[in-house]
């Protein structure tokens, strides 16, 4: 069969779940998808296809779809090519592709990524390790319903809520690898840090009751920009970078929840949309200025000053917020080599990664700035540094960038 609908909740008030095609050539895989998604009461699939060119005729015969998981190797037509096609008949389309942990297909979903896919998926390799991954499972769920939301809240329409299920952290590991990953999806409760009133501005959240509390960024000039980020964070980070007139004078280090696969084609296009040299964090790597190094999956990011020189250091310690590599181990270090000449930058994601290296980086005299609430997919991490009283700027992504190289280069 070459496609089917899926009937089971179509009876759920229109608006109240999220409407999701699965696309992709394996039979039994797409049933794992469908159950995994079905589980989960505010998503409806409502049609699956094997292969490109039966997605594209099946979304202009179900208008109502609003997120696709694209398989990327199909017959007849692959997803690479049927993504330009979906995004033609709807623009406003969420297309998350979902490829093996392969160097050709992490490629391919960052270029599908810069021509309108919206995300990714790191499948398993088997259908086994499909049916035996939690993560993959709370992976798709979580990212299904974030995508949607955004796109709903973009046309001011109301925003699913909270099913009674509750994924937890998701995680990038193969299935007989030690795990690493995305961070819990839930935001925390945290208590706004108390700063005199003097220090702090205003600033409303669209979701939240209380006004953010600004600090005055501080007068010391950074010496490292060092950036956080997760769910969106590779379109993030390219606005982020666009918003540069030129190239940092300071080393440029990055901690995305990726896979190992995907950090060395995220380091390579991020070099090739600035023309800074970027690449994935090797040990022993030197800090140079105006250079970007991101950190590689599974591995966290630290780093160690010797002889005058500040140096890259790799270890695959327990995660933290459920996450390898994860930001507040990078921060952390980055506090005992510079004090307070840091500037941090998190950016959109989930859970609270970064949070306690941020507030390590107030405390100690550094700067913090973070992506606000409207430009992020989800204002997980952003979010929990920016509640907590610890941001100086909270800023649209297209204007983040700006604001930081005048803070690198001492505009406040």
């Amino acid at each position: 069969m070459i496609s089917h609908r899926l009937s089971s909740q179509t009876t759920a008030p229109a608006g109240d779940t999220v409407k999701v095609m699965v696309v992709d050539d394996s039979a039994i895989i797409r049933g794992f998808i469908c159950r995994y998604l079905s589980e989960d009461s505010s998503i409806e699939v409502v049609t699956t296809a094997n292969n490109g060119e039966v997605a594209v005729r099946m979304l202009k015969d179900n208008p109502q779809i609003e997120v696709v998981l694209l398989d990327i190797e199909m017959p007849v037509m692959d997803g690479l090519t049927a993504l330009p096609k979906m995004i033609e008949l709807r623009p406003d389309l969420q297309v998350i592709m979902a490829s093996t942990l392969t160097k050709r297909n992490a490629e391919v979903s960052l270029r599908a990524m810069q021509h309108g896919a919206v995300d990714y998926v790191p499948k398993p390799e088997t259908a086994r390790s499909v049916n035996a991954s939690i993560d993959f499972r709370r992976e798709i769920v979580e990212k299904v319903k974030a995508w949607a939301n955004r796109s709903r809240k973009k046309k001011g329409v109301p925003e699913v809520k909270d099913s009674s299920t509750k994924p937890a952290a998701t995680n990038f590991a193969r299935p007989t690898a030690r795990p690493t990953g995305f961070a819990a999806p839930s935001r925390p409760a945290v208590k706004p840090a108390v700063v005199s009133s003097r220090q702090t501005t205003e600033v409303k959240s669209t979701s939240s009751a209380s006004a953010i509390q600004l600090r005055k960024a501080a007068r010391t000039k950074p010496q490292i920009l060092a950036i956080g980020s997760s769910t969106g964070g590779p379109q993030a980070l390219m606005k982020f970078f666009k918003g540069f007139k030129k190239k940092p004078s300071v080393p440029i280090v990055i901690t995305q929840h990726m896979p190992a696969t995907f950090t060395a084609i995220l380091a390579t296009h991020i070099g090739e949309a600035t023309g800074w040299p970027s690449a994935e964090a090797k040990e022993g790597d030197t800090l140079m200025p105006g250079h970007v190094y991101v950190a590689p999956g599974d591995w966290h990011m630290q780093f160690v000053r010797g002889d005058g020189k500040v140096k890259v250091t790799l270890n695959q310690g327990p995660q933290e917020n459920f996450c390898r590599p994860a930001v507040d181990p990078m921060y952390r270090s980055l506090i005992e080599i510079y004090g307070d000449r840091i500037l941090g930058v998190i950016l959109t994601g989930m859970g609270h990664d970064g949070l306690k290296g941020s507030r390590d980086i107030v405390k100690n005299g550094g700067t913090v700035f973070a992506q606000d609430e409207a430009s992020s997919v989800v204002w997980g991490m952003p979010g929990a540094v920016s509640t907590a009283g610890l941001c100086s700027k909270v800023t649209p992504i297209d204007e983040l960038g700006e604001q930081a190289e005048k803070q690198l280069d001492g505009g406040y």
